[in-house]
């Protein structure tokens, strides 16, 4: 039987999935993407899930989640997408991971401007010792550096930090479930990066049954459950702690180099990812006592008492 208290846990368990998942990006992109198409790259990942989503859900924005959608669409997905393939077509997949490991730090910063939230030590602690553990995962002796490919990593940083912070602060609308949710932000960020594929890149001649497995996967796996499975994580844990749990991707990542690519893993790469687990265990949620928060308790039912039951007056 599950407790209460195993809630933030089994949150940040189910949610950690979705940055293993986007682990493998850097893989897929190389190895069955077209070569030097970021943006087919990002509007193939996510229009074609957002619409899927859309079509389930049969719920548009209203009011002022118009704007809302079409600005959290494009900070968490059209920008992010874009800046996040151009880093993994410029940078080495482990360097593009350690230039956007700075996006908990982001958050960090906004959460305290946007969100009212108090930076402690334990926070500047994981944040810090996240980015070192990367780092050791990151830089190896063949690990090389280009202009480009970093301005599009930290510019890919702060574009997802905001966006998950302002999810925090909007939240969701009543009565709209998260995989709609998913598909306005989706779909958004898709339509916006459409006729930028168009104009800027055109599409590729010709597009075997590698590229188009690559694309598939990255749709329906990296983007339609991955990122209901993030946003959902958003909703019910705080946002440096959903952050955190995105320094799991380059984990992701090392892991599928050594097992696909043959990579070899040196002792600073293994000390690494241990650095990367202890941020992500200092990150979670806690009490003041350091016991982790149980959710909160249901409202009380209101009784209503009839006129019939009502004590006379006197």
């Amino acid at each position: 039987m599950k407790t209460k208290a195993n809630g933030p846990a089994a949150d940040s368990a189910i949610t950690v999935l979705a940055p293993l998942v986007w682990g493998s990006t850097y893989l897929v992109t190389t190895e069955f993407l077209p070569p030097d198409r970021p943006l087919l790259a990002a509007t193939a990942r996510a229009l074609p899930a957002g619409l899927i989503l859309l079509a389930i859900g049969r719920t548009l924005p209203r009011g002022s989640w118009w704007w809302r959608a079409a600005v959290l669409g494009t900070l968490n997905i059209g920008a992010f997408l874009y800046l996040l393939f151009v880093a993994a077509y410029h940078l080495p997949g482990g360097v593009a991971a350690l230039v956007m490991a700075v996006q908990p730090t982001v958050v960090l910063a906004l959460s305290a401007v946007l969100l009212k939230e108090r930076i402690t030590a334990t926070h500047a602690a994981a944040c810090a010792l996240g980015i070192a553990g990367v780092g050791l995962l990151a830089l190896t002796p063949r690990a090389g550096l280009d202009a480009v490919g970093v301005g599009a990593g930290l510019l890919g940083a702060v574009s997802m930090a905001t966006g998950i912070v302002l999810t925090k602060r909007w939240g969701r609308p009543a009565g709209v479930g998260v995989l709609t949710f998913t598909g306005w932000q989706l779909s958004f960020g898709g339509i916006i990066l459409l006729p930028a594929t168009l104009l800027g890149e055109g599409l590729p001649d010709s597009v075997d049954g590698r590229n188009l497995a690559g694309f598939a996967y990255l749709g329906l796996v990296g983007a339609l459950l991955a990122y209901a499975v993030w946003f959902r994580g958003v909703e019910r844990l705080p946002a440096l702690t959903v952050s955190v749990l995105g320094f799991a991707s380059p984990l992701a990542a090392m892991a599928l180099g050594y097992l696909v690519l043959d990579e070899t893993l040196s002792p600073a790469q293994l000390s690494g990812a241990l650095a990367v687990v202890a941020a992500v265990v200092l990150a979670r949620p806690r009490t003041a006592k350091g016991r982790e928060p149980s959710s909160p308790p249901p409202p009380p039912r209101r009784i209503r008492i009839s006129r019939a039951s009502r004590p006379a007056r006197r």
